[in-house]
């Protein structure tokens, strides 16, 4: 391997501290809120999730790369994150079955990357100090014209992203014959969401952010599905009716990550903005049904408020993290719903969680 001589970069946080790297090769700045995932593979799957659009990526394994990448395991079109932060980045990867290197998928999709930061300690200071705006940059001598563009930049808190990933039109996934038809809403859905329920003989048709009750309806599905996606859920007032006219009907209706959040804004409990968020596939989580707990993939940075779900006499807390006690899962008492914080379709996995989409089709056929 030929020595590349590598650009100075750095990440300039919102407030005013810095954390310095090297290029990867693009050069610019980009803007977005900094987060960081503790998996330990699955970074194509990651950089290419709809629910991470408008963050920094910092990746805490120490090797990002090492095994390329592979067209069938992205889980959008393109990639999503606004930018990777990273230990080391390999350029060379010995996976036969990889068709790229990450270096050539993000040229190929316009992507800045830095590597060779302290991400440990980077890590440790998001921890303490909380998820916030910043910028990752190769103009290092331009730090006070940064400062500004970055004290401009939007808060996450309040930001309405689901129509920047969403379809702009209807399409189709499965096969048309099978058994159950499925209207699925995309407010940031991944692909191997649709491979799940598509394996469970289901044929689903996939409706943009803002589509109506009567829209999802006219394909006559024997359930909906509301998907994961990014940024602040309140603003969603048009996915949140959708969800309260499903729930108003009694209709077998599931809802992953962004779509747990809206319903449980449905049904009157808010959500909030969390001081670093979930992001990895090692999260602990209990059954309060079961008893049983699971190893999850979780990635959001917003929850729904425990006081008002335990007050609310009509929904049932049926899942609980167990590292801080948030809710991870709910169910209405008196209607066909139920709903998830975490990602059960976790591509590379865990798959303690697969359960929940037999669930859901077992809801549908009593119903």
């Amino acid at each position: 391997m030929k020595y590349k001589q590598r650009k100075k970069a750095l990440i300039l946080l919102a407030d005013g501290t810095i954390f310095h790297g090297k290029s990867i090769g693009k050069e610019g700045s980009a803007f977005g809120e900094v987060c960081f995932n503790t998996g330990t593979t699955g970074y194509q799957e990651i950089f290419t999730d709809p629910s991470y659009y408008g963050q920094l990526m910092v990746t805490t394994n120490a090797h990002i790369g090492n095994y390329g990448t592979k067209a069938d395991e992205s889980e959008s079109d393109d990639v999503k994150i606004a930018g990777l932060i990273c230990k080391n980045f390999s350029f060379n990867y010995s996976r036969p079955a990889a068709d790229s290197s990450l270096e050539d998928f993000f040229e190929k999709h316009n992507t800045l990357a830095i590597a060779d930061v302290d991400t440990r300690a980077l890590v440790s200071y998001i921890r303490d100090n909380g998820a916030m705006n910043a910028v990752i940059t190769t103009e290092v001598d331009n730090i006070e014209a940064l400062k500004k563009q970055l004290a401009e930049f939007p808060s996450m808190k309040g930001l309405e992203l689901a129509s920047k990933v969403s379809t702009k039109e209807p399409y189709f996934v499965g096969d048309e014959n099978a058994t159950y038809k499925i209207a699925a809403l995309d407010i940031g859905i991944k692909k191997n969401i649709l491979r799940n329920l598509a394996k469970r003989d289901a044929y689903i048709k996939v409706f943009p952010y803002n589509a109506t009750f009567e829209e999802l309806e006219a394909f006559n599905p024997d359930g909906y599905f509301l998907s994961n996606g990014p940024g602040d859920p309140e603003p969603l007032t048009d996915a949140i009716n959708l969800a309260k006219e499903i729930i108003a009907k009694d209709k077998p209706l599931f809802g992953i990550c962004l779509g747990h959040q809206v319903i449980a804004l449905a049904n009157g409990i808010s959500t909030y903005k969390m001081h670093n968020g979930h992001r990895g596939i090692n999260h602990p989580v209990k059954n309060l049904v079961t008893g049983k707990g699971e190893i999850t993939s979780q990635n959001h940075g917003f929850a729904i408020n425990r006081e008002e779900t335990e007050a609310n006499a009509n929904v049932e807390i049926t899942h609980v993290h167990l590292n801080d006690h948030t809710v991870a899962g709910i169910k209405l008492k008196d209607k066909n719903c139920f709903s998830v914080q975490y990602h059960p379709e976790a591509s590379p996995g865990p798959n303690d969680s697969l359960y929940l989409f037999d669930q859901f089709i077992e809801n549908i056929k009593n119903k």
